[in-house]
């Protein structure tokens, strides 16, 4: 999908695209890519802000980076964005015993019930990874 360049910031807003859905697919896959760039206007500010520019940046690795949005996302109790990011998660090397372990740690500062659900879709998504 081509999402329109805003008219201001032209080739700058170009530039920023592309370095972002360069790293959305180092990151994920092109199946969430799709899904990001239907968003529209929504998603291109997602890859080019997320991706072009803080997943850019040199002073994490993209395992710590999804260690961390891992983290958050089960502390704000997101279902919702948990499985993309924990398949993330999976592909930047973390292993599910350290996911497990994240995620317990977590439930004890962001509580029970979040880090509950986030441990069933870790359970799902590692039986969809072993798969292939």
């Amino acid at each position: 999908m081509n999402i329109s360049t805003p008219t201001t910031g032209g080739q700058m807003h170009d530039d920023r695209y592309e370095r972002g859905r360069e790293r959305f697919l180092e990151v994920h896959d092109e199946k969430a890519l799709a899904a990001v760039e239907g968003l529209g206007d929504l998603g291109r500010v997602i890859v080019e802000t997320v991706y072009g520019d803080v997943y850019s940046r040199p002073g994490l690795s993209t395992r710590d980076r999804e260690l961390a949005a891992v983290v958050a996302l089960v502390s704000l109790g997101r279902s919702a964005q948990i499985p993309q990011h924990l398949r993330a998660a999976l592909k930047a090397g973390l292993t599910a015993e350290e996911l497990r372990e994240a995620i317990l740690q977590t439930a004890t500062i962001a509580g029970f019930p979040p880090a509950m659900n986030a441990m069933s879709t870790l359970t799902t998504i590692v039986r969809e990874h072993e798969r292939g």
